[in-house]
């Protein structure tokens, strides 16, 4: 079983975590597995929990991290089939509730996720329309595009995909299902080339790419679990600890930038002499700016142009 999926921001994301023999570690979007091998790699001792919503990922990381899965009766890598919105409440389960020394996310889809057809992630193949990253997951894009109203599917294409004809679009979509359901990805690429004017389809890449992203988002509820789960996790980790997060949509760089900021400025009443320790801040910006991918990344792995880093550590 493979899962091939070139790890962006590699060195920046784990080397910023600074790593130490006996830590314990959160790879919260395990997928290929690449940055916690290179992370594993840095440490002579200690833990590595990693988390993945998708069966599939898990599954590939049972045979390719055998080795280390088998170890003696406390292994140095534990896997965690879930969403990392459950991590406070999974840790706890395997015993780890004194905190955490450091914890990183690579968000968005994976390239093996796009490219197994059957996921209905991408308009590149014809499948259903699926994209669950797990799929025991009752609601997919199938029953979004097909349940949804006019309004509701408006909504979800501007404001999860910044698709600019998100009216047009949901408009044929209503029209379209009026007829037959719209049940595989080509059949929704018909209708968001039929909904958009010829004059847009011939610039800015696909013309099914914001909207198939925005449904995804969607499906998946990203944005909601993304900051649920970071607020878990700035409350886990120890002081000194590490927290690195790799976006790719602009979205989600708000929310990890909205809550690094909630967490590292706090506003003090004047006149205080002391600051309370209820009022000073828990965070501490590892970087002000995000840390993008070099020259060398750009020219030989294409998904890190859009990727943004930021790293904070705990007060």
């Amino acid at each position: 079983m493979e899962f091939k999926h070139t790890s962006v921001l590699l060195h920046e994301t784990i080397d910023n975590l600074k790593p130490k023999d006996g830590g314990l570690y959160v790879d919260a979007t395990f997928g290929g597995g690449g940055h916690a091998k290179y992370l594993l790699s840095k440490i002579n001792s200690g833990t590595l929990i990693g988390f993945d919503q998708d069966e599939y990922a898990i599954n590939a990381a049972k045979l390719n991290f055998a080795d280390l899965l088998a170890e003696d009766s406390d292994p140095k890598l534990k896997l965690v089939h879930d969403n990392f919105s459950h991590l406070k409440e999974d840790l706890v389960k395997l015993g780890y509730s004194d905190g955490i020394d450091g914890i990183y996310y690579d968000l968005g889809v994976s390239s093996p996720q796009f490219d197994q057809a059957d996921r209905g992630f991408s308009y590149r193949y014809n499948a259903r329309l699926d994209m669950r990253m797990d799929q025991s997951q009752e609601l997919d894009a199938y029953q979004l595009v097909n349940n949804s109203s006019q309004k509701e599917l408006a909504n979800i294409l501007y404001k999860y995909g910044d698709e600019k004809f998100s009216r047009q679009i949901a408009r044929e979509i209503i029209e379209r299902r009026r007829e037959k359901p719209i049940e595989t990805t080509f059949d929704l690429v018909d209708v968001i080339k039929a909904a958009i004017p010829a004059y847009a389809r011939r610039t800015g890449g696909h013309p099914a790419k914001k909207s198939f992203q925005a449904l995804r988002v969607a499906v998946n509820h990203e944005l909601e679990v993304l900051q649920t789960s970071l607020e878990e996790a700035i409350a886990l980790l120890k002081p000194k600890g590490r927290i690195s997060v790799i976006t790719f949509q602009s979205d989600e760089d708000k929310i990890v930038k909205r809550i690094f900021k909630k967490y590292s400025e706090v506003e003090v009443p004047r006149g205080i002499p002391v600051i309370p320790d209820d009022l000073k801040p828990t965070l501490r910006l590892v970087n002000r700016k995000p840390i993008t991918a070099s020259t060398v990344e750009l020219e030989s792995n294409n998904r890190s142009h859009s990727a943004k880093l930021r790293v904070a550590e705990k007060i």
